[in-house]
């Protein structure tokens, strides 16, 4: 139910404001001053919904993937939050195919982002790409902070090391093997999962 001083008005402005800001750059850093100008509020009235920079950022990305993605498995508590997660991380690296899609995937990406002189315009492309790829691990594990399967502290370097996993595990598609990727793909997913879930 909407305040009296338009204060959900307000709440809901300065989410639209942030994924618009989002959209428009997948690197943008959401400051307070700059989600508030875009927004037309105060950082006062920022502050009053979202008190800090991180609270602000957990709700823009709930916004987000709640529309992109309102079926994904984070959100099936029926399974384990370890289950889930592997399942999440095993949906991220579907784009990259196995086989000979995961090597056209991989020769594309050296092409565009390694091979070619590194103007700022492909500095810029590739952050956007990692950026939005980091955010979509940040939601899933803010996800089960929220429902106490992890600590909230420290989700930046979780971030890093599952982003660093799954950039592996899609190299490891693209490279010949007699191994089933398959299953040795799901070992190092729990492993990793079991290592960020196990401060909890």
């Amino acid at each position: 139910m909407a305040q009296k001083d338009g204060s959900t008005g307000s709440r809901e402005r300065v989410l639209a404001a942030a994924a618009a800001m989002l959209a428009e750059d997948a690197t943008a850093k959401l400051s307070v001053r700059a989600v508030a100008a875009r927004a037309g509020v105060s950082t006062g009235s920022l502050r009053f919904h979202f008190p800090n920079q991180r609270a602000l950022q957990d709700a823009v990305l709930a916004r987000i993937y709640g529309h992109l993605f309102p079926d994904e498995q984070i959100h099936d508590r029926s399974l384990p939050a370890r289950d889930r997660l592997v399942n999440c991380l095993r949906q991220a690296l579907a784009p990259t195919g196995t086989g000979q899609q995961a090597r056209e995937t991989w020769t594309k990406a050296y092409r565009t982002y390694i091979a070619s002189a590194p103007t700022e315009d492909v500095r810029a492309a590739y952050r956007a790409m990692d950026q939005a790829g980091r955010r979509r691990i940040e939601y899933w594990l803010t996800v089960l902070a929220d429902e106490g399967a992890l600590p909230k502290e420290d989700q930046a370097s979780r971030v890093r090391f599952l982003s660093a996993v799954l950039d592996g595990l899609s190299i490891e598609r693209a490279l010949p093997t007699d191994e089933s990727i398959l299953r040795s793909e799901t070992e190092t997913l729990y492993t990793a999962v079991d290592c960020v879930l196990g401060g909890a």
